[in-house]
């Protein structure tokens, strides 16, 4: 064999043997990879199912929980867990009970989002308890997304749901109280605390949220907030997580809220880092006022991992995983 040729011959050998070896090499990093993968994705699953919530409402994430231990899924979880509070009288934020606008009618807006990306909402119901099933009904029985007002209610009674009077004597009592001055100014965590919004991730690891209210006590009859629109009160990528907010709608809606929140989980924040930016878009806006108003968001993600912030203090979530149902305070950004 010729010099050059045999130099050239063993410079190839030499070649394929690195290639071979490097190929090998990184066979064995990337079987490593998988492997310690799947045991971070089964030591999450430990950690599942999860439900969290808006506010203190333990009864309902109990009631989520029992159907993800019963073998429910997650938007069977979120949706039964928010109908125990819109059925619960004296909650007077969210269905039968809810305080009224200006006008003495209760109306509640809700929606619910599923691993899909599916979602139902409906907006200014009126005389139906349940606004959250009649948004799953819209999800699932229609080809639309939002149903309002008097064709919301038209087609809850075509699905079988009763209509009845949601003002209660309470709730009415308070109502002729507020119309001696009918003074309208919102109260931080009070007249705010206008929504139960609800997340859930199952024992397969998939995610659904619901979100439910009776809206501002007193507000200008027609108003609807960011409780029922998808995107602002509530949203779930399934790859990502999920994300619901509570308080002042109208600044939620202006920043696209719930997804700002599940966007910048994309980008790589966790969820508590998520939330405290989305919250941040609301207080650093030119001549914000949100020393006036509330403002709070909570957020899971894919790993199990929760986030909550508010703008001002006493906004809380309720969380139940690992047999733990407990009550959690969230930090918030006004501490002046």
């Amino acid at each position: 064999m010729k010099r050059r040729k045999f130099i050239k011959t063993a410079s190839l050998t030499s070649v394929g043997l690195t290639l071979g070896s490097t190929l090998v090499n990184c066979d064995e990093i990337n079987t490593k990879t998988a492997v310690l993968q799947n045991k971070e994705a089964i030591a999450n699953l430990k950690a599942l199912p999860l439900v969290v919530a808006t506010w203190h409402v333990k009864e309902a994430t109990a009631k989520a929980m029992e159907v993800l231990q019963a073998g429910g899924n997650a938007l069977d979880a979120v949706e039964q867990g928010c109908r125990l509070e819109e059925a619960n009288e004296k909650n007077q934020t969210v269905g039968k009970g809810g305080l009224p606008d200006r006008d003495g009618n209760v109306t509640l807006d809700a929606c619910i989002m599923d691993k899909h990306g599916n979602c139902g909402s409906v907006v200014y119901l009126q005389n139906i308890t349940h606004a959250v099933s009649v948004a799953r009904k819209v999800m699932e029985d229609t080809p639309h997304v939002m149903l309002a007002g008097e064709g919301a209610k038209q087609f809850a009674i075509s699905k079988g749901f009763q209509p009845e009077d949601l003002l209660t004597e309470a709730s009415k009592k308070a109502w002729e109280k507020w119309k001696i001055e009918a003074k309208y100014k919102p109260i931080i965590n009070i007249e705010n605390h206008d929504t139960i919004g609800m997340l859930a991730i199952d024992k397969n690891g998939d995610i659904a949220g619901a979100c439910t209210s009776s809206g501002l006590a007193y507000k200008i009859g027609g108003r609807v907030g960011d409780s029922p629109i998808i995107g602002s009160g509530l949203f779930v990528d399934n790859e990502i997580g999920g994300c619901v907010a509570t308080g002042l709608g109208e600044e939620v809606v202006k920043t696209v809220g719930s997804f700002l929140v599940v966007e910048l989980m994309r980008q790589g924040k966790t969820p508590q880092q998520a939330c405290e930016e989305a919250i941040g878009r609301i207080v650093t806006k030119p001549n914000s006022n949100y020393k006036n108003f509330q403002v709070g968001y909570i957020a899971v993600n894919k790993q199990g991992e929760i986030g909550s912030y508010s703008i001002h203090q006493w906004f809380s979530m309720t969380k139940f995983q690992d047999k733990k149902n407990e009550q959690i305070q969230s930090d918030y950004y006004n501490k002046t």
